[in-house]
């Protein structure tokens, strides 16, 4: 009889699981259902400061209090870019991660309406460092872009002002860093456009290079070269 109540308690336990798993559903990489299960746990049921705007950005029910199925998407998109803690909260860095994102949304095809980058030097490269975002133009015309861009955090800013493309190595390797830096083009000091294998939207931000998509920073690559103009300007948030 004791084997069967316990049988019956553990069939119980796996059902009750069950519910609570179908009530906060989880984007979980790997792992099954332990992992799973771990995640839920972490969660935070806290509503945080930017709880309405989250939602709103994530297409959640708009009411400002945090549910099991809120923090679930807030820590999936959390996961998805790299910003700790994983922990589901409605806090000031994942807001400002969505609203550097919706920045960049409104900038549309027309990145350089405010006329903030030079028009009047042929083809240059553009980073506004405040959008996160870079495109190539010659003269007022877009060539290709906007693209989401990551550039240095705090300690190590990408720097602001006028520069020129001045050494490339499509297959650099960086001796500061030990890591490689694919599609590389320098233009002030160690500061380059290069790819990476991560999310753009990657907290704090880069040693001070321009990072890219792998896509984006081969097409740069093709479309730039030695002596380009190179035109950064804005302050990264939180910087």
């Amino acid at each position: 009889m004791a084997g069967i109540r316990v049988r019956a308690r553990r069939r119980a336990a796996m059902v009750f699981g069950g519910a609570l798993a179908l009530a906060a559903p989880m984007v979980v990489v790997g792992g099954g259902a332990a992992q799973a299960a771990e995640a839920a746990a972490s969660c935070n049921v806290t509503t945080g400061p930017y709880q309405r705007q989250v939602e709103q950005f994530l297409g959640r029910p708009v009411d400002g209090v945090q549910s099991a199925a809120d923090c679930a998407a807030i820590q999936s998109f959390q996961a998805t870019h790299g910003i700790t803690p994983t922990m589901g909260y409605a806090g000031p860095l994942t807001w400002q991660t969505m609203s550097i994102m919706l920045a960049q949304r409104a900038a549309g095809k027309n990145p350089n309406a405010a006329g903030q980058c030079p028009t009047d030097l042929g083809r240059i490269a553009c980073v506004d460092l405040t959008r996160q975002l870079s495109w190539i133009q010659d003269g007022a015309t877009l060539k290709y872009g906007p693209v989401a861009v990551r550039t240095g955090k705090a300690e190590t800013p990408t720097r602001t002002g006028l520069k020129k493309i001045y050494y490339r190595n499509i297959n650099h390797w960086s001796t500061i860093y030990n890591v490689a830096m694919p599609y590389a083009q320098f233009f002030d000091g160690g500061i380059a456009f290069h790819s990476v294998e991560k999310s753009m939207w990657n907290p704090p931000g880069s040693g001070g290079c321009v990072n890219m998509t792998t896509a984006d920073a081969k097409a740069y690559w093709n479309m730039l070269g030695n002596g380009e103009d190179v035109f950064v300007y804005g302050r990264k948030p939180g910087t």
